[in-house]
């Protein structure tokens, strides 16, 4: 009986979840405001990414902010701030996940009236967010070579219910020993229906491709 009570408050949870990242939608779309979930570990490059798209959106006379998340601190706050965006913090504490609920408060301190794209960098994880979408328009999610050329095999269902699939620091591969073809065979094999894109984001290598891929 245990059981069936764990499981029909887990139903719950995960229900209520999805009708609050609906409503964040709509929410945002009222505002004209498309927004992108950035998911991946710690380390893969979801912040600097994020600092390359807004540079790009400038360059267009385009407006951005970005809700950072994370267990504990405000690194990527400071930089996203730093990098002269509107920006909020949220800290899960224990939890290893965003969730809509969390999203919808924090909307709240964003100027939504004078923005056009929101970025939301998730917890640097790949099992939890799954299951909590958030009301984002897209998901993006970040690997990158040095975290070995099996992190699809070991985390499919993040890359399953991702839109775009990125595999960051490929000018390391060589290096660190890992043959980036084996997380795109992975990848598109998982997803066949997401675009992966091959990146080194520090020096600007497949950013193109992302931004079209987002619709920027």
């Amino acid at each position: 009986m245990h059981k069936v009570v764990t499981v029909d408050l887990e139903k719950d949870i995960l229900a209520e979840n999805r009708r609050i990242a609906e409503e964040n939608k709509d929410h945002l779309e009222e505002h004209g405001i498309v927004a992108f979930d950035f998911l991946g570990a710690i380390g893969s490059g979801k912040t600097l990414i994020i600092e390359r798209l807004v540079d790009i959106l400038k360059k267009k006379g385009k407006r951005a902010a970005a809700i950072a998340g994370d267990v504990s601190g405000d690194d990527d706050y400071q930089r996203f701030v730093a990098h002269g965006i509107p920006a909020t913090n949220v800290n899960t504490g224990k939890e290893c996940h965003l969730d809509a609920h969390l999203i919808d408060h924090a909307l709240e301190d964003l100027p939504l009236d004078d923005l056009d794209y929101l970025f939301i960098e998730n917890v640097g994880n790949l099992v939890c967010p799954v299951d909590f979408p958030l009301g984002s328009h897209k998901r993006v999610v970040v690997i990158s070579v040095t975290e070995g050329d099996d992190m699809v095999r070991k985390h499919p269902a993040i890359f399953a219910f991702s839109d775009v699939i990125i595999i960051n620091k490929i000018d390391l591969a060589q290096v660190m020993e890992v043959d980036p073809k084996i997380l795109e065979r992975d990848a598109r094999r998982t997803n066949p229906g997401a675009t992966v894109i091959m990146m080194d984001a520090r020096h600007g290598k497949g950013m193109d491709e992302l931004v079209k891929a987002l619709g920027l």
